[in-house]
């Protein structure tokens, strides 16, 4: 069983319905976390959880990625990608909730930032609206 180092919660939106935004091709910043892992033992790791929820009126299957990355700008590395097509809208409205899990293993003890995105493709006819919950969570733990 690992020691817990560090936890963090960046919560961009709380409840549903608390924001819109309309989802977009470029990747949107939703999460930002600092992990303290410079006194990692044996086998460090990082556990990930990204929530975005997503709602539209007119029924389209929509593309939404979700990317992971450690640290910032050009030092950025991606450490997950995923991207689920969801039903977003049926003549009613329609809200989609994405949650995606990952895991990182940090290369030296450190203080580590992570990013999450989200972003769908170009060409759509109907673009869905981001509405909340938005959340990113992480855990950094070692032997």
């Amino acid at each position: 069983m690992g020691i817990i180092l560090d936890t963090q919660i960046s919560q961009n939106a709380s409840y549903a319905s608390s924001i819109s935004i309309p989802a977009s091709t470029t990747p949107a910043l939703f999460g930002t976390l600092g992990l303290d892992m410079t006194l990692s033992g044996a086998n460090p790791r990082v556990e990930l959880t990204a929530t975005v929820t997503l709602s539209a009126v007119v029924a389209v299957l929509v593309p939404v990625t979700i990317t992971i990355f450690r640290n910032v700008d050009e030092d950025a590395i991606l450490i997950y990608s995923a991207t689920q097509t969801i039903p977003v809208g049926t003549l009613l409205l329609t809200t989609s909730v994405m949650t995606a899990v990952a895991a990182d293993v940090p290369p030296a003890p450190g203080f580590f930032i992570y990013q999450a995105f989200v972003s769908i493709p170009g060409g759509l006819a109907v673009i869905p609206t981001r509405v909340g919950p938005e959340s990113f969570v992480g855990v950094a733990s070692s032997d």
